[in-house]
This record gives structure tokens, C-alpha cells and sequence, in this order.
């Protein structure tokens, strides 16, 4: 049994209702054990055997129950641990400035060349499946949105 953070893309916006105790339920109908959500944020944390199989089935299960898909995207409790000890800009004014976005893949090389030379004013760093990210003017300012994430890294997110 594994212990993961499963982080939902973008649950209760744009009219994608999920509710917490259905999610739960769903995750328990997949074999998750210990289950439980924090906050309406998509969020859970379960035990499962086979963690990636567990992301997968879980994606198409709220596509068939909810009717949108969302990726899944898990990592361990130690690898959150080691991905904010990673993140590599001083902590400095606002917390909040500072972000890391978990990606489903890692991006190559080119993707991550691509996305520095697009000459945004927020500081990035991708760290093997993480973007690590200091906004200039803070996350509503940003021109670095998920579909610029995805269009220059490949790879879907959330964080």
C-alpha cells in the first residue's frame, strides 16, 4: 500500500461540480483505503496498492460519473517533501509569490528551453516533474497560465 496526495485539475470551477463525499466514494469503489479530501479542492489522500493504475481509473471514473475529465496527478508525502525543500527561490515577501505546479510528465530539455525563452517576468524552474514557479505580480497577473503550461511543457498539472 502507497500513500498519496491525489491533486484533481481544476475540480469545483467552471461548473465542474465535484462533490467531496461522492469523490471519496469513488475512490473507495477503485480500492483506495484511508480516504479523505481536504476542503472542496479535489484533493485526496489515499492508500492504494498500484498508484499510477489508481490516477488512471480514477480520471475515468469521475469522466463516466460526473461527465468531465480531470487528470489525476499523485505523488508520495516524501515527494512533496522533497519538491518544496527543492523549490530553489528565497522565500522572500508574500508566501503566496511562490507556487509549485506538479506536472503529470517530466518535459524535456527543448519543452522547458521553450518555456524559458518565452520571456516571462515570473522566476521558473522545472525540478524532474515540477515547475517551480515565483510570480513578479502574483498568480492573477501572470501571463503563465495552464494552457501556455501545457502548450510548452506537454504535460498537464495542477498545483
Amino acid at each position: 500500500m502507497a500513500r498519496r496526495v491525489v491533486l484533481l485539475r481544476a475540480v469545483n470551477v467552471g461548473g465542474s461540480k465535484l462533490p467531496m463525499a461522492e469523490l471519496r466514494e469513488v475512490a473507495q469503489e477503485l480500492g483506495a483505503r484511508d480516504v479523505s479530501t481536504f476542503i472542496a479542492s479535489g484533493n485526496l489522500l489515499v492508500d492504494v496498492d498500484e498508484p499510477e493504475a489508481f490516477d488512471r481509473a480514477l480520471e475515468r471514473a469521475i469522466e463516466e460519473r460526473f461527465g468531465f475529465f480531470r487528470e489525476a496527478i499523485s505523488r508520495s508525502p516524501e515527494e512533496l517533501r522533497v519538491a518544496l525543500d527543492a523549490h530553489p527561490f528565497p522565500i522572500e515577501g508574500e508566501r503566496k509569490a511562490h507556487h509549485v505546479y506538479f506536472l503529470l510528465e517530466p518535459p524535456s530539455a527543448e519543452q522547458v528551453d521553450a518555456l524559458m525563452a518565452r520571456g516571462l517576468p515570473d522566476r521558473l524552474a522545472v525540478i524532474g516533474r515540477d515547475l517551480h514557479i515565483r510570480y513578479a505580480d502574483g498568480v492573477a497577473n501572470t501571463k503563465l497560465t495552464p494552457a501556455l503550461i501545457l502548450r510548452t511543457l506537454g504535460s498537464h498539472g495542477t498545483g
